[in-house]
């Protein structure tokens, strides 16, 4: 799959043109830049979109123009692109891992470079511990220890993708596996399969005939960048986009308890092999086994757990966090499922920083089978995101009403993204927020405040009365920027006595609140909302990332708000 690949190279270009002096490229750089987001949030192979029509189906999408096109269609032909080439010569430094350390932008990687020969995490590292960092203009101890914080959670994520990176790289190699006619069975395992929020590598199981033809096939895939060990029934390659991936040939008599034992998680599995034993069986991943060795289950993970004495649980929920217990007990909950949500409350326009307008947003959103979304543009202290303010608002709220008189098809909600301001005070007056259906209160900045000072923030925020859902709670960017520090346990507690529902942003990058955290709300009896937080039409296919992150965390179909009908819904809000 080309989409992470590109996309990596787009952002490094609106990187680089940023740096250049001699030339105001303000839009050519946007455009790097919504190219790359539109490019990454795809769940479809944009190469599989350009075979089907070439630059006039890559320019059908969101944010591609002309040049970006052009640049895609060069990658894929050639897997290079001439205009990254041409600014690495002078800018010979990694952006992408660079930007990823908290609190360092493309232009601070850049005075690094050329004040300290900064190219590169180890580079920085040492600068750091040199204490050279502090010594530059514009940066000082402060800054230098916020960036060795950065570089610590770096390095502790290293080696760990985004699910919404590695799965719909698992899904078009599993695709083209079973396009190949060469196997009967192909499923997804591992981590990817339980929608953990971060992977390390990708696991797939299949059944087939013969073997050798599937291993020759698989290795020659596009994705794969170089074979790692090529086995008759395992193979292991590196992939492109920089994860490793096993493909496992199994018996079609043990594809179930194969299945069972490689999407794990370990924990879950001692626990399973702890009970089989104390039944005088053997379980492993070619099967259950009695005591004279003969098979009692395997070809499907139904009968493992059957015979085990519990129900099948969803992979979702194989974290040994007490699944096993009220599978025993027949007391499994029905998980909330993508086929449940009938709206969503955090969509934003190109009247703050989307890049759709109110129409399209709608009608991408109807097309899926959305029943209403709430239009929650930025206010006016997120200026990096063009926010708006009261006045701006004003008109906004009008269009959207005269909108709602037009739609067919979907409801549109009145909404905002409002940021709670450092001292707990909202970012738009009562009066514009007293014609809203809904609010959505998030924090953008001051995010390094302390523990307490955050937390009498936030229940600040809360106790006005005009924040619906808490957006993107703790603020945290998986990979690259640590959530706020705050006591959830407080904040829940005010939320509870002030009807504030939790969100679960569903970008891959943010899935917060986490499944960890959700179990934690779910206590206080809280209701959740769960989002795409789209940005552009393509955003909305990111739902699926936030009802995993839902499921990982128990919730049910009650639990979660946009299940309501828009009836519902107002009646609920009102309320």
């Amino acid at each position: 799959m080309y989409n992470q690949r590109i996309a990596v190279l787009f952002y490094e270009i609106a990187d680089m043109l940023t740096l250049d002096k001699n030339a105001d490229r303000k839009f050519e750089v946007l455009a790097y830049r919504k190219a790359a987001q539109t490019i990454e949030s795809l769940q479809e192979d944009v190469a599989d979109l350009y075979k089907k029509g070439g630059l006039a189906e890559l320019m059908e999408l969101p944010g591609i123009g002309k040049s970006t096109a052009g640049a895609i269609e060069e990658f894929i032909k050639t897997g290079k692109m001439a205009k990254y080439d041409d600014l690495k010569k002078r800018y010979p430094i990694d952006f992408t891992n660079l930007t990823k350390i908290q609190g360092i932008g493309a232009k601070s990687v850049f005075r690094l470079y050329e004040s300290l020969g900064v190219k590169n995490v180890a580079d920085l590292k040492k600068a750091v511990e040199k204490h050279r960092i502090r010594e530059l203009e514009g940066f000082g101890a402060k800054s230098e220890e916020e960036i060795s914080k950065g570089i610590a959670q770096f390095e502790a994520s290293k080696g760990r993708m985004l699910l919404g990176t590695a799965l719909p790289e698992a899904e078009t190699i599993a695709k083209k596996l079973q396009k190949s006619g060469l196997v009967e069975k192909v499923i997804i395992s591992g981590s990817t399969r339980r929608m953990k929020e971060t992977v390390g590598d990708l696991d797939i199981l299949v059944t087939a005939k013969k073997s050798e033809p599937v291993m020759e096939f698989f290795t020659k895939l596009p994705e794969v960048e170089r074979i790692i060990v090529a086995g008759p029934t395992k193979t292991t390659v590196l992939l492109g986009i920089g994860l490793t991936c096993d493909v496992r040939v199994v018996e079609d008599k043990s594809f179930g308890a194969a299945l069972q034992y490689f999407t794990g998680n370990k924990d879950h599995n001692v626990k399973l092999r702890e009970i089989a034993i104390r039944k005088g069986y053997k379980l492993n991943e070619y099967g259950l086994f009695d005591r004279k060795g003969k098979s009692v289950a395997g070809r499907t993970e139904e009968e493992i757990y059957e015979a085990l004495g519990m129900d099948t649980m969803p992979p979702e929920m194989r974290e040994d966090h007490g699944e096993i217990d009220i599978a025993t007990a027949h007391n499994l909950p029905k998980l909330v499922q993508i086929e449940d949500i009938k709206g969503d409350f955090h969509v934003h326009t190109n009247h703050s920083d989307g890049d759709n307008t109110i129409a399209e947003m709608a009608d991408a959103a109807r097309r899926l089978g959305r029943s209403y979304i709430g239009i929650s543009d930025h206010s006016k202290s997120e200026r990096i995101a063009n926010g708006m303010d009261d006045k701006q608002f004003a008109k906004h709220l009008d269009e959207l009403e005269r909108f709602q008189e037009k739609a067919e098809g979907i409801k549109i909600l009145k909404s905002a993204e409002i940021d709670i301001l450092k001292d707990g005070s909202l970012d738009l007056s009562d009066k514009t927020m007293d014609r809203m259906d809904y609010t959505l209160g998030s924090i953008h900045t001051s995010l390094s405040m302390g523990r307490e000072e955050m937390t009498k923030r936030i229940i600040k925020a809360f106790e006005t009365g005009y924040v619906s859902i808490w957006a993107h709670p703790t603020d945290r960017l998986i990979n690259g920027r640590a959530p706020i520090n705050v006591d959830l346990e407080k904040v829940f507690e005010s939320a509870k006595d002030n009807n504030v529902v939790m969100e679960i942003d569903a970008l891959p990058e943010r899935l917060d609140l986490s499944d960890e955290n959700i179990f934690k709300a779910r206590k206080y009896g809280l209701k959740f909302s769960i989002d795409t937080d789209s940005h552009s039409i393509s955003n909305f296919e990111l739902l699926r990332y936030g009802i995993g992150t839902a499921r990982r965390g128990w919730l049910t179909k009650s639990d979660v708000i946009n299940t309501l009908g828009y009836d519902q819904v107002v009646k609920f809000f009102k309320k």
